[in-house]
């Protein structure tokens, strides 16, 4: 057994004269055992504190030209951009944050879908950075977010964007409706509000106003619309009125507490599936009740649970032709020790899962956008 160095603070304090500790003779590296043979690893396998802020340490791949040589499955994208909020900022700080919100590095291994899948080993995933956003010009965040995400679609890679609010979601899901022509995209949304407001407080580019946004400039069939998990007193009568007459379909939290998020989900993936050819997924973290994701700009009690919108993530992504998705509201300096982090990073891993799932079973994933064919 080696023998434990005496306490430092037992010696004798050194009287002035006294001789210098000598420099050992075979260097300090030597004498402090720093010269023995360490294993190096990767960025990859590096824990995540440690080295460049990637998502799953991931390849930082920025260059659509890169992209497409690389066949890219899956780009991840940052929008960090939160000028449109009503309530509490800082959703700018998402990006950043949900990167980072993962213990797990290298091959990783889903324990959610059984036979051992590595989704990272199956699929080519990168993280193709953020949108060159700058802060207090809305109109020019959103031009940027839209050309961000069109020229990672156009490589064949499925976005899987990081907001930011969600007033993300009009430049996001427009971007890919052009890429997908001409094709039709449908937006599954979960979350605590319909976000169909015509305008908030004169603003038609604020976060309550996407899907509005959306349907209003023909980028998506208001039919083509299924949301979940709606609740809370917000919007008013009058808009869910609009909703009806776009011929939208939505699932309050009640019918979830009722009847239970299986049969729900269930309806909602059978809704998805009629009518358009590709699907766009959305989800505003605060569908998870604010006890389990607090780090949210308007949060409204009485919501999901993470593993009830996690298993619907799975579910839906294996069920339709994936062709984005995004995770928005997450707000780090309301956040609690990164759960919201952490549940918006599972929300994409847990895509990434079923999509590798799919392509591990011989159905296809990448778009190839040449025409109509898929690869």
């Amino acid at each position: 057994m080696a023998e434990r160095p005496a306490d430092p603070h037992s010696r004798r304090t050194p009287e002035p004269g006294d001789e210098p500790h000598p420099a050992p003779q075979d260097g300090f590296a030597k004498a402090n055992g720093w010269d023995r043979a360490y294993e190096v690893y990767s960025d990859f396998d590096l824990p995540v504190y440690v080295g460049p802020s990637t998502f799953a340490k991931l390849p930082w791949v920025t260059d659509p030209a890169e992209l497409r040589a690389r066949a890219v499955d899956v780009a991840i994208v940052g929008a960090p951009f939160d000028d449109a909020v009503s309530n509490r900022p800082g959703a700018r700080f998402a990006p950043r944050a949900i990167r980072e919100a993962n213990y797990a590095t290298g091959s990783l291994h889903t324990l959610q879908h059984p036979g051992g899948l590595q989704p990272l080993e199956i699929l080519t995933v990168v993280d193709a950075g953020d949108a060159n956003v700058t802060p207090a010009w809305i109109e020019r965040g959103h031009a940027l977010i839209y050309r961000k995400v069109r020229e990672v679609a156009e490589t064949g890679a499925i976005p899987m964007v990081m907001g930011g609010d969600h007033s993300i979601t009009w430049p996001s899901a427009t971007a890919i409706a052009e890429v997908r022509r001409p094709g039709s995209i449908g937006v599954v949304h979960f979350d605590a509000h319909a976000d169909t407001a015509n305008e908030d407080w004169g603003v038609l580019s604020g976060h309550g106003t996407p899907m509005r946004r959306l349907i209003e400039s023909g980028a998506v069939k208001g039919r083509n619309f299924i949301q979940v998990g709606l609740r809370g007193y917000w919007p008013p009568v009058e808009t869910f009125e609009w909703m009806r007459t776009q011929g939208m379909r939505w699932h309050y939290m009640r019918e979830i507490e009722e009847r239970g998020s299986e049969a729900v989900v269930a309806d909602a993936i059978a809704e998805a599936l009629d009518g358009p050819d590709y699907v766009y997924i959305s989800v505003d973290i605060d569908v998870i009740d604010p006890g389990l994701a607090p780090g949210t700009g308007t949060p409204e009690p009485g919501g999901m649970l993470t593993r009830e919108v996690l298993r619907a993530i799975r579910q839906i992504v294996g069920a339709v032709e994936l062709a984005g998705l995004d995770v928005v509201e997450v707000s780090p300096p309301y956040d609690h020790a990164e759960t919201t982090a952490m549940a918006a990073n599972r929300v994409i891993l847990e895509a990434i899962g079923a999509l590798a799932a799919k392509k591990a079973a011989g159905r296809t994933v990448r778009w190839r956008d040449s025409g109509s064919s898929r690869s």
